[in-house]
């Protein structure tokens, strides 16, 4: 998974769009300290910024060593790589140890990871009571321009998906989630959460390129098929744009949302994952 970030992942840093803080507030309004977060998955750090907001401290992981090269820098988030070969108990020592986070956030990533490990790690590492795990994600699906990025790029780039990318265009409906509720969606019911950003057409472009699902469109030799899609997508958002694409409109991301707490027993089991 590690490589498909890679080579983006300086564009990755630049063009993704940054979270809401409502909902950093909003989820530190739901733990019961404010001591540790951990954000899994972190990318080049967007969601970790915010959380650093909130919390004392915040440990941001990530597979991608290229991600973390352009990683945001903050005086309270601390930046780890975690190879995939780590065990349960390295990343649990790795985060901070058995019962010592009080929020762990997984933005729009947790469709790659093992589950089963990550559950697990979750549970150990949360505070009980009053510790959270929240995941979101989005897709395509960007308003006012559903119709060509969800519908005709999305489409046509869908044959080189890889199958588990599937979860978050299906926005985690599918996601196994076997945390207690807390008022933000519940498993098999993600809460939808609109994502207002401010973008330029040319940050849009730079957006669709990070994707990983274009990354695997030109691993699979498919280069020449995805300009020509790119470039009919692009002219017909040029034309509902305007006449100024320099200037920077607001966009909506469908976004959605899954946040809960550790239950006294673990749920979470192999089958589990087995029947995604």
């Amino acid at each position: 998974m590690a490589g498909l970030y890679e080579k983006p992942s300086e564009t990755y840093a630049k063009k993704r769009p940054r979270y809401p803080k409502e909902w950093f507030s909003m989820l530190a309004g739901l733990t019961a300290g404010h001591h540790r977060a951990w954000d899994a998955g972190c990318g080049s750090g967007q969601a970790a910024i915010s959380m650093a907001e909130h919390y004392e401290s915040v440990v941001a992981t990530d597979v991608s060593e290229g991600q973390l090269r352009h990683a945001i820098p903050h005086p309270r988030v601390t930046y780890a790589h975690t190879p995939e070969r780590l065990t349960e108990d390295e990343l649990v020592a790795l985060v901070g140890g058995e019962g010592s986070l009080d929020l762990v956030v997984v933005a729009t990533s947790i469709h790659w990871f093992d589950l089963r490990i990550f559950y697990a790690v979750a549970n150990r590492a949360l505070r009980k009571p009053g510790g959270v795990l929240a995941v979101w994600g989005y897709n395509y699906d960007v308003h006012p321009f559903e119709d060509a990025l969800q519908g005709q790029f999305y489409g046509a780039l869908r044959p080189y998906m890889d199958p588990r990318t599937r979860l978050a265009m299906e926005r985690y409906r599918d996601l196994p989630f076997p945390f207690e509720p807390v008022g933000v969606g519940a498993e098999g019911a993600p809460a939808d959460m609109d994502m207002e950003v401010e973008m330029t057409l040319d940050d849009l472009k730079g957006w669709l390129m990070t994707g990983s699902v274009v990354t695997t469109a030109r691993e699979k030799g498919a280069g020449e098929e995805l300009e020509a899609v790119l470039r009919d997508v692009m002219k017909r958002v040029e034309r509902e744009w305007g006449d100024q694409p320099t200037v920077p409109r607001k966009l909506v991301f469908k976004a959605f949302m899954l946040a809960g707490k550790p239950r006294l027993q673990n749920g979470y089991t192999p089958e589990h994952q087995n029947n995604q």
